[in-house]
């Protein structure tokens, strides 16, 4: 057996990887339509992420973390075509485990202060000497703008709001897209980072719609917290009240937009009655 640790014989390009740059896998694989993940060791001990991207997608955030070189999010320690070896959170705080313990709103304004880092460093990346290729947020907004009048009256407003936020964009920056407790981790002494970005442009109001839809949609819809949440985001990031809920709306109204695409009626229903909370919300 190798001295780089057990290799799963169903991932033969990745224990590739493995071999190339001396790394020692630490438990197994965890592999999506997406992506691979294997935890592994450097030769140095440093503890990383090998990522081997499976779509465009994918391919888009890595060039992005690479970019942001650290700054607000995961670093990238190499990179090559497919494959990421990416700095590992190692820290033992959880968001998803701060909620479940009461702390709610601590989480919350850790993922806003997250938020506010990786915005902080969008000249960085935007003025860099090879910028990544960044989708613009109208584009992101393309599957509700197809499908809402098909489906709900929620769907309907939800695009009607988002194609005026969209004509009067504020505040752009580059967007993690993603951003909610499972993607923000404890990095130690480099404290809470984002990890898998999307790769977006546009008003920075947006970001902070997801992190108010999770951990989980039960979470979300349970009586006074969307409402209770929302005002933490507005005073902790300085967003309007009614715009972010009207942002709200409408990511919700796409987020429901791609459950029912992907054929899931349960969440694409729990999505949508988010949005019909925030919708309650807009001033």
């Amino acid at each position: 057996m190798s001295d780089l640790g057990p290799v799963d014989p169903g991932h033969a390009a990745d224990a590739a990887w493995l071999r190339r740059w001396r790394l020692r896998q630490v438990g197994d694989p965890h592999t999506t339509a997406s992506s691979t993940l294997i935890a592994v060791v450097t030769d140095d001990g440093a503890p990383a992420m090998l990522k081997i991207a499976r779509t465009e997608e994918e391919a888009r955030g890595a060039d992005l973390l690479a970019a942001l070189d650290g700054h607000g999010a995961a670093r990238m320690l190499r990179r090559d075509g497919e494959a990421s070896l990416i700095e590992r959170a190692t820290g033992p705080a959880n968001l998803v485990d701060l909620v479940r313990s009461g702390r709610d709103d601590e989480a919350t304004h850790i993922l806003c202060a997250a938020a506010a880092g990786f915005h902080a460093a969008s000249a960085h990346v935007l003025d860099g000497d090879d910028p990544p290729l960044l989708i613009e947020l109208r584009t992101w907004y393309r599957h509700l703008f197809a499908h809402a009048d098909e489906l709900t009256p929620l769907h309907r407003r939800g695009a009607e709001f988002a194609a005026v936020l969209l004509d009067d964009a504020r505040d752009e920056v580059v967007l993690h897209g993603d951003l909610h407790h499972g993607n923000v981790l404890d990095f130690g002494d480099r404290g809470w980072l984002a990890i898998d970005p999307k790769g977006l442009l546009g008003e920075r109001a947006f970001d902070y719609c997801n992190l108010l839809c999770n951990p989980s949609h039960e979470r979300a819809l349970a009586p006074g917290r969307l409402e209770h949440q929302l005002g933490i985001v507005v005073a902790e990031a300085g967003l309007e009240r009614g715009r972010l809920a009207r942002w709200l709306v409408s990511w919700c109204a796409l987020s429901s937009t791609w459950f029912a695409l992907d054929d899931d009626p349960a969440h694409a229903e729990s999505a949508a009655a988010i949005g019909e909370l925030a919708l309650g919300l807009v001033e």
